[in-house]
């Protein structure tokens, strides 16, 4: 089953699964709102969205159903992690879309995504979820690694 077309209630199940990384979220960004971030929800993200976060290198990061942005929307467009890294030649990916498929994987990972993420290799392009989220982004499927 496609997680984007799961039926509501299990989408509910995996977003109480994963409520200990949306509080990480939730703080994080209402740290962010006193430095200007909004907070508004999206969607077609299926996540709340801090826009205009005030810290880090630029870009995106997902915790559970919280997405902090440093930029106006989610829409720009950023090469994937392979590409970045010289591995390849890829088309950029709409951002949401990578952050997108974080989403999900928090969705079935609950409170052990983070710990089984950074013992994947963190923000890399050794990490199998990065890798899935790229290949989300560019095909619209695939967003959980090893499946694409």
């Amino acid at each position: 089953m496609r997680l984007e077309m799961a039926p509501m209630w299990l989408r509910i199940l995996g977003g109480i699964w994963t409520s200990p990384n949306t509080l990480v979220g939730l703080i994080a960004g209402a740290l962010g709102s006193v430095a200007g971030a909004r907070l508004y929800w999206s969607r077609r993200e299926s996540a709340l969205v801090f826009r205009r976060w005030p810290w880090g290198p630029g870009g995106a990061i997902t915790f559970g159903m919280v997405i902090l942005h440093t930029g106006d929307d989610l829409d720009g467009l950023c090469q994937t992690y392979e590409h970045r890294a010289g591995r390849c030649e890829h088309p950029r990916v709409r951002l949401g879309d990578h952050e997108r498929a974080h989403v999900f994987q928090y969705l079935v990972l609950g409170p052990l995504f983070l710990p089984v993420y950074l013992l994947c290799g963190g923000v890399s392009v050794r990490n199998p979820f990065e890798r899935a989220a790229d290949y989300y982004a560019m095909h619209g499927r695939g967003w959980w690694p090893g499946r694409t």
